[in-house]
């Protein structure tokens, strides 16, 4: 399967000029599977709620949703992007899985970061895979990387691809992402963006660049810059995440000894 990333900086509050960009990325990639950044219809620094709805979409059917889907069908690719999702009154930092038959699964992120919680309710959907011709899918937006279990519940539920789309501003997460494959042993394509944002007079927010592909043994197999845009590809074989092999006679699923772990705060 070959697997890409489109790396860019996204105009704020410029929807169409993104799709324009996205559509113009993907048509010019030979590519089974694009993985895009987090918000990447939108922008990332808000100033207000009412900002926020104004530049979300509902899902099937909304205006950036279903451009979305168009290019997946004319191009024949799967993609997964980040977007603003509307649901009745809630507002959602959520990931669309698309198609060339059409919208295939969603992901609403559960941990959010920082400023985020002024804007977006928190991720009420776990973390669900979903099929694509040869591979199974798993979605993790962004700050998610942080907290093992995201990864580890993709992975038990037989995700063989990580797709992670993101706009970093921490230096930790690229590195973090390598340890994540090792202990699942699966790929991960982390999407991020370039460029920065200051808007409404907040701290100005420089995002890091550096998407990458990782293999379930760590091995990165691709890293962009730090700065500007960017498309690469390279071929994946999703079946080796079946393997959960990290020594002859050790397995990291059959291993865990989960009657000995604690996962929950002591009172």
């Amino acid at each position: 399967m070959k697997t890409g990333i489109f790396q860019f900086a996204p105009k704020f509050g410029d929807k169409n000029a993104n799709l324009i960009s996205i559509e113009q990325a993907v048509s010019q990639m030979d590519v089974n599977l694009i993985v895009l950044p987090e918000l990447c219809l939108s922008g990332y620094q808000f100033t207000s709620v009412d900002e926020v709805r104004a530049l979300s979409d509902t899902v099937p059917d909304g205006e950036g949703i279903s451009r979305l889907q168009e290019i997946a069908s004319d191009t024949s690719t799967y993609f997964v992007a980040g977007f603003i999702e509307k649901d009745g009154e809630n507002l959602y930092n959520s990931a669309v899985l698309a198609g060339p038959a059409g919208i295939i699964g969603t992901y609403r992120k559960v941990h959010l970061f920082y400023e985020e919680k002024e804007f977006f309710c928190r991720g009420d959907k776990g973390f669900p895979v979903f099929s694509i011709p040869g591979a199974t899918i798993g979605m993790m937006i962004c700050f998610d990387w942080l907290f093992p279990e995201a990864a580890r519940s993709l992975a038990l539920q037989g995700a063989d691809i990580i797709c992670h789309p993101v706009n970093l501003v921490l230096p930790f997460c690229q590195k973090a992402m390598q340890t994540r494959c090792i202990e699942n042993r699966v790929f991960a394509v982390t999407a991020n963006r370039t460029g920065s944002e200051q808007r409404g007079g907040k701290e100005e927010l420089c995002f890091t660049g550096q998407s990458q592909i990782v293999n379930p043994s760590g091995e990165v197999l691709f890293r962009l810059s730090e700065q500007g845009q960017g498309a690469q590809a390279v071929q994946i074989d999703p079946s080796k995440s079946g393997n959960k092999l990290i020594t002859d006679v050790n397995d990291v699923f059959l291993d865990r000894r989960t009657d000995m772990y604690t996962l929950d705060i002591p009172e």
